[in-house]
């Protein structure tokens, strides 16, 4: 990678902060009234639509296939997220912090800077966009590219403009790192004995997930891949001589069937896994919860989706019915991107 300037400043210039004398959202019926009449003129509007016109169509994502790494850059950023702060930007979220390497340093973000770096040049071209609602809209492309659903997505987020508004790694009570991003593999930074409780207490306690909403979040691992050098929760690594049987150049992964994979090397949690589906679900599993296909990356709170009872009936759901994960994962993403959001209007921009 390209050496980068000390301050992430010079590199995304945010649009100015307005004041907030209460906490952030505090006169959401006064912005409501208002919307409609101050939205058209508002110069984030027209570079939102532009800016998702282009991830929809410029090919960018789909010829670099980069999806998931976008996926994960944003869900990062999301995971920050701790009801129990209320106080923005303390409380963590979607505001932009994973644009900073105070953030892209935390263990759980390994390898996300090349992330990040892919949408410089987006930011340069569209500067009213706030950072928080670039890596969100990526995401939400990047899902749609893949074969998954359209989400309702609201945009004008308020980003942070410096890296000492990010959240610290050692933040979140009861979590020893990462603001309690979730551990690929035991000891738990939480302490849970177990995948299904370090899940609950990352996703539920946290950040207020539902189990059904955790069932559907997990069942994104569908794309995506695992680096030795990165997560170190797998054996495989970067390039072709390190890759799984999956992840080498030749593979055909896409859901167009088409060549190319992206850089090769790392392990996928599925055979397709540049194709959104409920693939993820359907591959058949042992009775711990491990995928038969031992060509396959699985993590111990993969498994547990497929053994607590309460999470394996609902990934048993999603198996039999793709139009039914489809929904719930679109409603549950879209709640991810808003976690800790402090939108301005406060009800947010719709395009």
């Amino acid at each position: 990678l390209k050496s980068r300037p000390q301050s992430d400043r010079r590199l995304s210039p945010q649009r100015p902060t307005p004041p907030t004398p209460m906490a952030c959202g505090c006169f959401r019926g006064l912005g409501e009234l208002c919307a409609g009449l101050f939205a058209s003129s508002d110069p984030r509007v027209a570079e939102l639509r532009n800016l998702q016109a282009d991830l929809r169509t410029d090919g960018f994502i789909d010829k670099r296939n980069c999806g998931p790494i976008l996926m994960r850059l944003a869900w990062h950023d999301s995971g920050t997220y701790d009801q129990r702060i209320k106080t923005w930007p303390e409380r963590g979220g979607t505001m932009g912090g994973n644009w900073f390497e105070e953030q892209l340093g935390f263990g759980a973000n390994a390898g996300l800077v090349k992330a990040r770096d892919l949408l410089k040049p987006y930011k340069e071209r569209y500067p009213n966009v706030s950072t928080a609602d670039l890596l969100q809209m990526a995401s939400a492309a990047s899902v749609e590219l893949m074969g998954g659903p359209r989400m309702d997505m609201t945009y004008g987020r308020r980003a942070i403009e410096s890296a000492d508004q990010c959240v610290k790694s050692a933040s979140r009570d009861g979590f020893m790192h990462s603001a309690g991003l979730p551990d690929a593999f035991p000891p738990f930074g939480d302490g849970a004995p177990s995948g299904a409780e370090h899940v609950r207490s990352v996703l539920g306690k946290k950040m207020g997930f539902t189990d059904r909403e955790i069932v559907a979040l997990s069942g994104a691992h569908t794309v995506g891949r695992v680096f030795k050098e990165r997560s170190g929760a797998c054996p495989f690594g970067y390039g072709n001589a390190a890759a799984s049987k999956y992840t080498k150049e030749t593979c055909i992964a896409r859901r167009d069937g088409g060549k190319g994979i992206g850089m090769a090397g790392g392990g996928s949690w599925t055979e397709n896994w540049l194709t959104f589906d409920n693939r993820y679900f359907t591959q058949p599993k042992d009775a711990k919860g491990w995928p038969v296909d031992k060509d396959l990356v699985w993590l111990d709170t993969d498994a547990a989706i497929f053994t607590d009872p309460i999470f394996k009936g609902v990934a048993d759901e999603y198996a039999k019915d793709s139009a039914l994960f489809f929904k719930d994962y679109a409603k549950a993403h879209k709640k991810l991107s808003e976690l800790g959001a402090c939108f301005d209007p406060p009800q947010g921009l719709k395009l």
